[in-house]
């Protein structure tokens, strides 16, 4: 009997317990006060989708990108750190900027009419138009209405699907396939490997696009003048007015043509036939020449691209390149200075290298404290070709002008100078053909662009190869 109510008493509770209710889950959080809580955190959440221009891991290991930089610098502005929340294309970026998961939206978000109905965005900090991509297929492509006879595809959700939708009213045989994609590189991509006709992407994407696919062509733009801007969450409208003042600021300043420079300055003067040399002769002389760039990189602590790339400018990488004024070999050195590093022979792409490098590198410590970074290595490139003394007197109008001497958009603009009298005749060293080292430093970071756009494997070679060895270059064409 005991046993039998034991069983009834467990019986009801169960039966009791099963009739209870759930109790309702917790409220979601609210954005507001997420978004809030991180800036009193000192954080500032940046959501952001990969790409060449946005967002991408360098060959060091570190987050870059030109949104990245623009980012950070904000951020520190505020006194805050940028933490960035990488989306895995642009629609996840906007879907979550509009749920309240970051203060803001930097992807290189093109303001349209229909977003702006939707979104908040900052000011406008980039102009670019949008263009057709093709290979062979741009040969055919005059206007609008032959894009019908093309294989086109976009990436989804994007600005590219919008231009075309407004322009199918008056083309009404315009179609085109919508892809999922982080930004419209896998789509050029797709393109230059002939899988797809043509697609739409931005100016700007496209000019970078061309160095590492210099057989794209631009036969047509879809597009008026548009703008890139931020979008800013709902949920964070403090920050309304710091990225107003903040925007006017980097226009006046000069940080967003500093910027702009930086990123995309190398990609304005494409040039599609040396793009294409180039290109083969990292294939065809690069190979004889790396280890030994390797070895003087390591030698004297520059990174072996660097000098390859500044080789390539040099003497296109022939170890028998002489000029009209009598400089020669890979480095392209004068005898003073052959003399100076201890070459004997210039014509030795050994010895060339080693002695270029190691020039570089008295110049590079040369330059006075207070710069580093690319700014140090840019201006001992600028002093390589132009001399030190006239790198001085380019920083002495930079202070005369306001500028400041120790960054390198600075004496970009003040190098050319050297070359009016009314300038050259108030410095020490005189007259220069300023413009020269500005083009010169231009090249470098292109052709170094190119090269970790095209090498498969950027670190160290394994293998290294013995010094002593002679490189015949009958031997290598291209």
């Amino acid at each position: 009997m005991l046993k039998r109510w034991g069983f009834l008493l467990c019986l009801t509770a169960c039966l009791a317990a099963c009739g209870r209710p759930e109790p309702p889950p917790p409220p979601p959080p609210d954005p507001v006060e997420t978004l809030a809580t991180a800036l009193e955190e000192g954080r500032l959440v940046v959501l952001i989708a990969p790409g060449p221009t946005s967002h991408f891991i360098d060959e060091s290991g570190a987050v870059s990108g030109y949104e990245v930089e623009l980012a950070r610098a904000f951020a520190q502005s505020q006194g805050l750190a940028a933490e960035f929340d990488v989306r895995e294309d642009l629609q996840a970026v906007l879907d979550a900027v509009s749920a309240g998961e970051g203060h803001i939206a930097a992807a290189g978000i093109t303001v349209t009419e229909d977003r702006s109905e939707i979104f908040e965005f900052g000011p406008a900090y980039k102009a670019v138009v949008e263009q057709v991509a093709c290979r062979r297929a741009g040969a055919r492509i005059r206007a609008v209405e032959d894009l019908s006879a093309v294989s086109l595809a976009v990436v989804g959700g994007s600005s590219y699907a919008e231009t075309l939708a407004g322009l199918q009213a008056a083309h009404p045989e315009l179609s085109w396939g919508a892809l999922e994609a982080p930004s419209a590189m896998p789509l050029l991509r797709q393109v230059q490997e002939e899988q797809l006709d043509c697609t739409v992407a931005d100016s700007n994407l496209i000019a970078h696009a061309r160095l590492q696919f210099p057989e794209l062509l631009t036969p047509l733009t879809l597009s008026e003048e548009r703008s890139h801007a931020w979008i800013r969450a709902e949920a964070a409208p403090q920050l309304a007015e710091p990225l107003e003042r903040w925007f006017e600021l980097a226009h006046d300043d000069g940080l967003l043509e500093e910027l702009d420079e930086r990123w995309y300055g190398y990609t304005r003067r494409f040039d599609y036939v040396d793009v294409a040399r180039f290109v083969r002769r990292i294939d065809a002389r690069l190979p004889a020449l790396r280890p030994h760039f390797e070895a003087a990189a390591i030698e004297h602590g520059i990174d072996w691209r660097w000098l390859a790339a500044q080789a390539y400018q040099e003497s296109h990488w022939d170890p028998d390149a002489v000029s009209a004024t009598g400089v020669r070999g890979v480095m392209m050195l004068t005898l003073p200075t052959a003399r100076e590093v201890g070459v004997e022979d210039r014509t030795d792409p050994v010895q060339s290298i080693e002695g270029g490098a190691l020039y570089l590198r008295r110049l590079f410590d040369r330059i006075p404290e207070g710069v580093d970074g690319e700014d140090q290595l840019f201006k001992a490139f600028a002093a390589y070709n132009v001399g030190m003394g006239h790198l001085y007197d380019a920083r002495r109008l930079a202070r005369r002008q306001g500028l400041d001497p120790d960054r390198w958009p600075s004496l970009r603009q003040t190098l050319p100078l050297l070359s009016q009298r009314e300038y050259y005749t108030t410095v020490r060293h005189g007259y220069a053909r300023g413009h020269e080292p500005v083009q010169y430093v231009r090249n470098i970071r292109r052709y170094r662009a190119l090269l970790d756009l095209h090498l498969e494997d950027p670190g160290p070679l394994a293998a290294r190869v013995d010094p002593t060895i002679e490189i015949d270059m009958d031997q290598i064409d291209g």
